[in-house]
């Protein structure tokens, strides 16, 4: 059933697998870029230079209204991924919040004066698992995130707001338009470029010894690969208006995903890879100095569980071994020269 669909933050990680895959599945496909000039020759290579009638790149900033019409023209689906995102956590959390709200209601709006059918959000695990003060929990597709809890960060916030006002805007103004969520977890796997996403970023610490002892943190892992594959089901799969996917895998500390790289990499690759887990006091000191460091403090010692079985039984997903993407991700950092060995 392939149609013409816009992607919004074409260079980025996520939604460069799905063009990926949309265009191999037939679909025509606009992107949006914030610097057109800048990125549409390597977006074109990197699809293998497709025929300008199957793809076409649009500049159009989440702050702004400019180019946000032209995308959009004659698009029945928008994916909409593109989302403000920070390696280190921004003095006004405003910096996060306002870009993520406005740019998702902005991305509807247009949406929906184009005549667009279906608008998949990318949103996060950010929405969905934080705010709450138990070490080890499981979450599913009916949980959010407490935005007033105190361990409550800037992303995680902007990522909870964000999706909340884009389904308040969709039942008050979004008639004839089903809208659906994407909540991805830690996303790994390949990288195109030495141009690398911040969500592989504990993958390249962990293998350029940037990372000499791991902490005590972790995540649910999940692929991109597999996170596109999810994105095009719900562009695709008819009768889903409202609905949330959650996109993970197992949840791994960081000492584990440490054991897979060695497990999966030669012994020269990985010999800067922890094999000591960082004492929670040690953290604690370097959060003094280290902005990036005092944000995930509250995170020691978590375990979030994901319960994305919702996803299988709707769609009939299901993902990779998390090591395999693991491996993958720190193979591929390694070949663009990300990091040396």
């Amino acid at each position: 059933m392939a149609g013409k669909v816009l992607v919004t933050g074409g260079t980025g990680y996520i939604a460069g697998e799905i063009i990926k895959q949309l265009l191999a599945k037939g679909w025509i496909v606009n992107a949006t870029v914030r610097n057109k000039a800048k990125s549409e020759e390597g977006l074109r290579a990197r699809f293998g230079n497709p025929p300008a009638e199957s793809f076409k790149v649009f500049q159009a900033d989440l702050m702004s209204d400019d180019g946000w019409a032209e995308a959009n023209t004659g698009c029945t689906h928008v994916c909409h991924v593109a989302s403000p995102i920070a390696a280190s956590t921004p003095k006004d959390e405003n910096d996060m919040i306002v870009p993520a709200r406005e740019g998702t209601l902005r991305a509807l709006r247009f949406a929906k004066a184009a005549g667009v059918t279906r608008f998949v959000q990318t949103s996060s695990m950010a929405a969905v698992a934080y705010g709450r003060s138990e070490k080890e929990y499981t979450v599913d597709e009916s949980d959010w995130t407490d935005i007033t809890h105190p361990d409550v960060y800037p992303y995680v916030k902007s990522k909870t707001i964000a999706e909340r006002a884009a389904r308040d805007w969709v039942e008050a103004e979004g008639e004839g338009m089903e809208f659906v969520s994407v909540n991805p977890s830690m996303v790994l796997g390949p990288v195109d470029s030495g141009d690398y996403s911040a969500s592989v970023e504990a993958v390249k610490q962990l293998l350029d010894g940037s990372m000499p002892m791991a902490p005590d943190l972790g995540f649910a892992v999940v692929d991109t690969r597999d996170v596109a594959e999810l994105h095009v089901k719900c562009l695709e799969e008819p009768g889903l208006a409202g609905e949330r996917f959650l996109a993970a895998g197992k949840f791994m500390k960081m000492i584990e995903v440490g054991e897979a790289l060695r497990a999966g990499m030669p012994a020269v690759q990985t010999r800067k890879v922890p094999t000591k887990i960082m004492p929670n006091w040690m953290v604690s000191v370097l959060s003094l100095f280290n902005a990036g460091v005092r944000s995930i403090k509250s995170e020691l010692g978590k375990s979030r569980h994901v319960d994305g079985s919702h996803a299988e039984k709707r769609l009939g997903w299901t993902t990779r071994p998390e090591e395999e993407s693991i491996v993958d991700c720190g193979k591929s950092l390694i070949a663009h020269g990300v990091v040396k060995v």
